[in-house]
């Protein structure tokens, strides 16, 4: 399919499109529209053959999508702050399903990642479609679930302890559809309900909104970009490969994610019952 100067090829049936014929380096306005419909459509789109991508057009396609992070505690691109380099060879392995930051309120728009260097064989990509993971739950659970809301922690010795509560379902602002927003690496527990009801609806769900027919895979080469929405996937690096792979990634800062309001009040244990997150080391309210 071609439009406006550009090649679209779907990568799966579930998401992702690479696109060709734009030099991210030289993004007019209208090329920068039409990159965002497909962004919208596809939810990450891959632009191959930009090895001459500079640190300063890489920061301004963030800021085209928002106001750009500036990480407090990651490596960066000497002289641009705004750039984290993501090394594998120094413990950069994001090989757990996740959705960035959603400990934090105001989880990352979108990330972009331009691969610098990559290993001969493996270190994939994988996303997984959010918007397709709630859609295909049944009726009943979708309508549990829109009246929810869940817990995410980030508790390190590094970084202390940092926490934020979304729905549990989450309506994007621009389209109006519904995804689901939990995810392994981060999501503690589902206050409304009792911890081991927690444990097993959010079991079903990490597992389910993991399944390979949500995800598409990408292969990389060195100087591609990938541009992803991260308010509905999740995505996963690949650990299956030696050698050197190195990134480089800008973050957009995020807005609030909103849905339902919760249905009901938070649960609270009877007489003796502990209530002690099994998979996150922090509590929530029961101190």
């Amino acid at each position: 399919m071609s439009t406006r100067q550009l090649t679209v090829t779907p990568v799966s049936g579930a998401l992702g499109a690479e696109i060709r014929g734009v030099d991210l380096t030289d993004l007019t306005d209208d090329l920068f529209e039409r990159v965002h419909e497909l962004l919208l459509e596809y939810l990450v789109v891959f632009f191959p053959d930009q090895a001459h991508l500079t640190p300063e057009a890489h920061i301004a396609l963030g800021r085209r999508l928002g106001e750009v992070e500036v990480h407090p505690f990651l490596p960066k691109v000497e002289g641009h702050p705004e750039i984290v380099v993501l090394d594998a060879d120094q413990g950069a392995k994001a090989d757990e399903w996740h959705i960035d930051v959603t400990f934090r309120p105001n989880p990352p728009v979108a990330s972009i990642l331009h691969l610098v260097t990559c290993p001969e064989a493996g270190g994939d990509t994988m996303w997984s479609n959010q918007y397709l993971a709630y859609e295909t739950l049944s009726e009943p659970l979708r309508d549990l679930l829109d009246g929810l809301t869940a817990v995410h922690v980030l508790n390190t010795p590094q970084t202390g302890e940092h926490r934020a509560e979304h729905p549990v379902v989450r309506v994007h602002p621009e389209t109006g559809r519904r995804s689901l927003y939990v995810t392994r690496m981060w999501t503690s527990h589902i206050p409304q309900l009792s911890r081991p009801e927690s444990d097993a609806i959010l079991q079903h769900l990490f597992d389910h909104s993991e399944s390979p027919r949500f995800n598409c895979r990408y292969r990389w080469r060195p100087g591609a970009v990938a541009l992803w929405d991260n308010r509905a996937t999740q995505h996963l690096a690949v650990n299956d490969y030696t050698g050197p792979r190195r990134g480089q990634r800008v973050t957009v800062l995020g807005d609030e994610p909103t849905g339902d309001a919760p249905r009901w009040k938070e649960y609270r244990p009877r007489g003796d019952e502990r209530y002690w997150p099994r998979h996150v080391t922090a509590r929530h309210g029961y101190e």
